[in-house]
């Protein structure tokens, strides 16, 4: 199989087990404070591999418009259930179907590190795209270098990880053409032994390659974009 194909399946497979071990409050969760805060009401945040919607979309939705996007279909059922207030799609978010500006912010927890890092640059470009300059993301990265790990039993399913180390990865976030705000080393509390960096930054108003121009993400909803469907 293919390292999506394990994710997908795997989240799939674990999607209420997995769920039990994300309820509680945890110091990543804590660090949505400083995103918030920037933030103005009702701004719109994408929320990048989001699963069940918890924690993290169940505690944005009261204050912001949220539109979560998974792969696994079993997470998102979940989702729909669990944070009526939301919106959710099932698409990937290596491959987002949204135009240019259309959040103001994105936060993506625990889900790059499921992709291979090869794939990391990019999948930071894309989140830059959809983002209004000057948008916040709120992203998990690796903090040590692991280039593949597999493991046979998360939470009883397979399971893939990929990423570099933090420097690396606070490099790739500045060329993506983001400006950090802040980072922090944090540990995983699903996963004891595990740490992650965690990268507040913002996208810079003046990219270093011409875009077209942006839709505020207030004048429409986010829509798919016009040359791409579904993922």
């Amino acid at each position: 199989m293919e390292p999506k194909d394990i994710v997908q399946a795997g989240y799939n497979s674990i999607s209420e087990t997995y769920l039990g071990a994300r309820l509680r409050d945890s110091e990543d969760v804590n660090l949505l404070g400083d995103f918030t805060r920037r933030l103005p009401p009702r701004a719109t945040i994408l929320d990048a591999g989001c699963g069940s919607g918890i924690p993290i979309a169940r505690l944005l939705s009261p204050m912001f418009r949220v539109l979560g996007v998974d792969f696994a279909i079993s997470q998102l059922h979940l989702a729909h259930r669990l944070v009526p207030d939301a919106e959710f799609l099932c698409a990937d978010m290596t491959r987002l179907p949204f135009r240019e500006g259309a959040f103001d912010a994105i936060c993506s927890y625990y889900a790059i590190i499921h992709v291979p890092r090869d794939e990391h640059p990019g999948l930071l470009e894309g989140f830059r795209r959809v983002l209004r300059p000057g948008g916040l993301l709120l992203a998990c990265m690796g903090a040590d270098d692991v280039r593949e790990d597999f493991q046979d039993d998360y939470y009883g399913a397979p399971m893939y990880w990929s990423h570099f180390d933090a420097e690396t990865n606070l490099g790739i976030v500045r060329d993506a053409g983001f400006q950090t705000l802040h980072s922090e080393i944090v540990p995983d509390d699903t996963s004891p032994g595990s740490r992650h960096l965690f990268v507040l930054a913002k996208r810079k108003l003046t990219p270093s390659v011409a875009k077209s121009p942006t839709t505020s993400p207030r004048s429409r909803r986010p829509g798919p974009a016009a040359s791409r469907g579904r993922s």
